[in-house]
């Protein structure tokens, strides 16, 4: 009988207008620079609540009808599975303002190689914006080598 793995569950969001997309400039050490903002999902939270409360916390923005648009996975040094959410919506009300995550503001997409990112930002951006892509996967390889994929 197999014994059931312990998940810590997460979101991320796009929040965008056009080509403009919102980002926070995470100060924290262990995800420092340019990311989106998100975060844990509560004891008895739904998916979409948290997510719509984590944007609210860090950004000020009320975020209506966000997108399940992939997912992200590993596993954690004490080999708990982590799944990340990945969300995207275009639909908010409010003004932005920082929160103890980090700064808060609006870039054009195309300039997100003058700042510094988080782990695998771009390739997170990819596939939200993909109708082919779903899955940003770490694992250990045959000779234990840590790798990801994009599926």
């Amino acid at each position: 009988m197999r014994k059931p793995e312990k998940c810590i569950i997460t979101n991320i969001c796009l929040v965008y207008n056009k080509d403009n997309i919102l980002v926070i400039d995470r100060k924290k050490k262990d995800w420092p620079g340019l990311t989106f903002p998100g975060g844990h999902v509560e004891k008895n939270e739904d998916f979409n609540t948290s997510v719509i409360r984590e944007v609210k916390e860090e950004t000020g923005l009320k975020i209506k009808n966000p997108i399940l648009c992939g997912i992200e996975e590993f596993k954690t040094d004490k080999e708990d599975r982590y799944l990340m959410l990945y969300y995207k919506t275009n639909k908010y009300t409010g003004k932005i303002k920082s929160s103890n995550e980090g700064e808060v503001f609006w870039i054009n997409k195309q300039d997100l190689n003058k700042y510094k990112l988080s782990l695998d930002l771009k390739r997170i951006l990819r596939i939200m914006e993909s109708d082919k892509l779903s899955e940003l996967i770490y694992y250990h390889d045959a000779q234990g080598k840590y790798r990801s994929k994009i599926v």
